[in-house]
C-alpha cells in the first residue's frame, strides 16, 4: 500500500524541522514487515556535501535514519512525541557508485524488518535490514537495531535532563576545518585536546542540521560526523570516505559535560580496507564506538576533501 504525506507531515514522521534536510520523498508497504521507501538526495546540500567527488557516504547513513523512522510512525504506530534509541547502525558501499557526475540523484531503500517487539499496540523495539539502490545498482547495503520509548516513560527516564532543552553549551575552539575534512569552522565537531590523536567533542547547538530541534543529549548524527572528522584527522594526506561504518551507539551523550573522541588506525581485513577505531568516552565510559574505513582515493587525483557548503 502506497502511503503518502504531505512535505509538512513527513518532516515530523523523519524528525526534520527544515525540508532541506528530509531525503525520504515516499512510503510503500510490500508485507507486514517489508517496505519500500523513495528518497532523494540534492547534489550539495548544506552539510552533507560532496567528498573528494563524491556523494557524502553519511547520506546513506543519515536516509538510513530517517527511514527508520518513518517506517516506525507510519506503520508500526509510535506516536510522533515517543523517543528513538539508535543501538546500532553499519552500512557498507562502493566509492565506484557515489561519485557525484550529472544524473539526479533518487533513491529506492528497500527494508525488511525482524525482530519485532511490541510495546501495546505501539513498537518497542527492531532490526532492519536495508538495501539502497540507484537506477538498478545498489549503492549500499546496512542495518540498524532500535527501540522506542514512550513520551511518559522517556520523562521518567531522562526529565532530570530536561533543563538542557535550551540550554547555552559553550561554544570550545575549532580544529582547522581542513585537518577534519570541512571547509567551514561553521560545521567542525571537534575541539583541540591535549592527548595525541584525541579531540573534545564541540557541540554548536544553533547547527541547522546537526541540532536541527532541541535535544537533551547529543544526536547521534553528530557522533557519527565526530567519527568521520577524527578519521580525517587521523589520516593526513588523504581523503577519507566512510565508505563502510560500523557504529555502537552505548549510552547517551550528554551535552554538558566533557567528551573526548580518541582514534586509532585498524589494518585492512580481507576485502575491507584499512580505517580508523573511533571511541566517544565521557565520564570514563565510551558511550560510542565506530569503526570507518576508506578506500584509497590518493591514486584517482581528487584531491579536493569538501566541496564548498552550498
Amino acid at each position: 500500500m502506497r502511503r503518502r504525506s504531505s512535505s509538512e507531515h513527513l518532516r515530523q514522521l523523519v524528525h526534520r524541522p527544515d525540508p532541506q534536510d528530509v531525503f525520504p520523498t515516499g512510503l510503500t508497504r510490500l508485507t507486514d514487515s517489508q517496505f519500500s521507501v523513495s528518497a532523494h538526495w540534492p547534489r550539495a546540500h548544506r552539510f552533507f556535501s560532496p567528498v573528494g567527488g563524491h556523494q557524502d557516504p553519511l547520506l546513506v547513513a543519515e536516509t538510513m535514519r530517517q527511514t527508520t523512522m518513518l517506517i516506525a510512525h507510519s506503520e508500526f504506530g509510535v506516536p510522533l512525541g515517543d523517543a528513538f534509541v539508535m543501538w546500532e547502525l553499519r552500512y557498507v558501499s562502493d566509492a565506484g557508485r557515489l561519485v557525484l557526475g550529472e544524473d539526479p540523484w533518487d533513491i529506492t531503500v528497500d527494508v525488511s524488518c525482524s525482530r519485532i517487539q511490541r510495546r501495546g499496540r505501539s513498537l518497542g523495539s527492531m532490526e532492519l535490514e536495508l538495501l539502497l539502490h540507484r537506477r538498478g545498482t545498489v549503492l549500499a547495503s546496512g542495518g540498524g537495531r532500535i527501540s522506542c520509548t514512550s513520551a511518559r516513560a522517556y520523562q521518567r527516564v531522562r526529565g532530570h535532563r530536561s533543563d538542557m532543552l535550551d540550554a547555552r553549551i559553550p561554544l570550545l575552539p575549532a580544529v582547522a576545518p581542513r585537518t577534519v575534512g570541512r571547509t567551514s569552522e561553521h560545521d567542525v565537531v571537534l575541539a583541540p585536546a591535549a592527548a595525541p590523536s584525541t579531540w573534545a567533542l564541540r557541540l554548536d547547538t544553533g547547527h541547522p542540521t546537526l541540532f536541527s530541534h532541541s535535544n537533551d543529549h547529543v544526536p547521534g548524527i553528530l557522533l557519527l560526523e565526530a567519527a568521520r572528522q577524527a578519521a580525517q584527522a587521523a589520516s593526513p594526506g588523504r581523503v577519507f570516505l566512510p565508505t563502510s561504518i560500523e557504529a555502537d551507539f552505548l549510552q547517551y551523550v550528554e551535552l554538558d559535560r566533557p567528551c573526548w573522541i580518541d582514534a586509532r588506525p585498524v589494518p585492512a581485513v580481507g576485502t575491507s580496507p584499512a580505517g580508523v577505531r573511533i571511541r566517544a568516552v565521557q565520564d570514563d565510559e565510551p558511550a560510542f564506538t565506530c569503526t570507518l574505513r576508506t578506500p584509497d582515493l590518493r591514486q584517482t587525483g581528487l584531491s579536493d576533501v569538501r566541496s564548498r557548503r552550498s
